[in-house]
């Protein structure tokens, strides 16, 4: 199954691919490497899943905050390059948390987005390098952000 037929077979939709919040890009291509710029957990018309974990959201809240990153970011390469298809493979995430001083988990949270790259594009190609860190604050209160290097066919 290519990438578009596995997200419709896991039953998920993508939101529209979010609003510029500021003066960059959404996706840089370079040769057959995409660079997309962080995002986060937008659900559609202006609205994200805000609050910090360890306060506001628990574990698991931060990780679905983390998988719906995933789906906005899908969103933006769909919107800029026509079709997931055209998406070799995951190469590197940069997971950003918005959470208390004294939360560690910030690993178990991006694997929201991991695992669902994961689904889409297989083990060997849906996973790859990736940090995982811990901020004291996000834009807008958002609760996670993502960005993304993309190999390209």
């Amino acid at each position: 199954m290519n990438a578009e037929q596995q997200l419709a077979a896991l039953g998920l939709t993508l939101p529209p691919a979010p609003p510029r919040g500021g003066v960059y890009k959404p996706v840089v291509i370079v040769g057959n490497i995409a660079y997309v710029s962080g995002h986060g957990p937008y659900l559609g018309e202006g609205e994200y899943l805000i609050g910090r974990v360890g306060m506001d959201l628990d574990l698991e809240a931060g990780k679905a905050a983390a998988k719906q990153t995933g789906l906005a970011l899908l969103a933006t390469l769909k919107s800029e390059l026509g079709s997931l298809d055209r998406v070799k493979r995951v190469v590197k995430l940069l997971g950003m948390v918005n959470c208390t001083a004294d939360f560690g988990d910030h690993p178990k949270v991006i694997n929201g987005c991991s695992e669902l790259f994961g689904e889409i594009w297989g083990e060997e190609c849906g996973i790859g390098a990736r940090s995982a860190v811990g901020m004291g604050s996000l834009p807008g209160n958002i609760a996670v952000e993502i960005e993304g290097i993309f190999e390209l066919h």
